[in-house]
């Protein structure tokens, strides 16, 4: 199955709780530190541009309207911390693009942290709970991830999660227009018989 199943899916709480990161619903204290980390240059430098409060604000309420209504979708992500909530760190998660992709229906992989926290293998421990949740509670096959050519930087993350490249697959994403440096993006993608034992 390359899609999840549209009916909602509940997922154990247990499965998004990691050593160090929890994945977790949208709360209305996530809207200001995620609009922060919206309106970084840095952090969205693969993105067409930085987006501001009210446009970040609505992305935080469809992700969270996603997962009230499927029961999974892009989590936000805290640091974990026993008994006690963690600072929010940036989002995490599956989602069926809309858009009409060479590759559709498919399933992908997507993270987003905000910069101080980038370089500790954090956004590496939450895609692992994510693929795990896709494979074991939404019984996919295969799950998917793309970004634009030059984004080292995910390209390595997909690498170490043992998603494999083909360019063969590379695309011209529909969403960016003709021209653009981000327009061609490189497809990975993870099978279910192919992920590895343990992701560190």
């Amino acid at each position: 199955m390359t899609t999840a199943d549209a009916r909602r899916t509940a997922i154990d709480p247990a499965r998004l709780q990691g050593p160090r990161v929890r994945l977790r619903p949208w709360r209305p204290e996530d809207l200001a530190p995620f609009a922060a980390m919206s309106a970084d240059a840095q952090t969205m430098a693969w993105f067409l541009s930085t987006m501001d409060r009210a446009a970040s604000d609505a992305m935080a309420q469809r992700c969270q309207a996603l997962i009230d209504a499927q029961g999974w979708g892009f989590w936000a992500v805290e640091l974990a911390a026993a008994g006690a909530d963690g600072p929010f760190i940036g989002l995490c998660g599956l989602n069926q693009p809309a858009w009409p992709l060479p590759f559709a229906p498919c399933v992908e992989i997507g993270w987003r942290l905000a910069r101080p926290w980038w370089g500790r293998g954090l956004a590496a421990e939450a895609a692992a709970l994510a693929l795990q949740v896709g494979f074991d509670e939404l019984g996919l096959d295969e799950i998917v991830a793309f970004t634009a050519v030059a984004n080292q930087r995910s390209r390595t993350l997909m690498a170490r999660l043992g998603m494999t490249h083909d360019e063969e697959d590379d695309f011209d994403h529909p969403a960016v227009p003709a021209g653009h440096p981000l327009q061609r993006h490189v497809l990975y993608r993870l099978a279910r018989g192919d992920r590895p034992g343990q992701w560190t």
